[in-house]
């Protein structure tokens, strides 16, 4: 509720295409907020994973962060940052999500599944050649 009153009044569907478009711009996208304490530990540890993260930051400027946030609130079940989407599917958050599929990344990690997913993905840095 708090997000779609942040957000006022927008354009639903334009913003759920732009919100698309960003999803499908890169094999890893995380939707963050700069001092979001979680969203800073999720581009950290992906990046220790040795994903390449599109960071999409909802506070700059909050005026087109907002409505962002909310319409992503509709499409996945959770306003929360961080947002984290991998080829194209929403995997939850840091250390949440909203379902035993879609847990976060710190129980993918755990499990076993967040590398697969994100080389699955495409989201892995190349190595370099020695």
């Amino acid at each position: 509720i708090v997000a779609n009153v942040l957000a006022g009044d927008y354009d639903s569907a334009s913003t759920r295409k732009k919100v698309e478009e960003l999803v499908a711009s890169a094999p890893c996208v995380v939707f963050t907020w700069e001092a979001s304490p979680f969203s800073q530990k999720a581009l950290k540890y992906l990046d220790i994973a040795g994903a390449e993260v599109k960071n999409v930051r909802l506070d700059d400027p909050w005026d087109e962060g907002n409505p962002l946030r909310a319409e992503l609130g509709k499409m996945v079940g959770r306003t929360s940052v961080p947002c984290v989407w991998i080829g194209g599917e929403y995997v939850g958050g840091f250390d949440g999500g909203v379902s035993e599929e879609k847990p976060g990344i710190l129980e993918l990690a755990f499990k076993g599944e967040l590398l697969p997913k994100l080389e699955a993905a495409g989201a892995l840095k190349k190595k370099k050649a020695d």
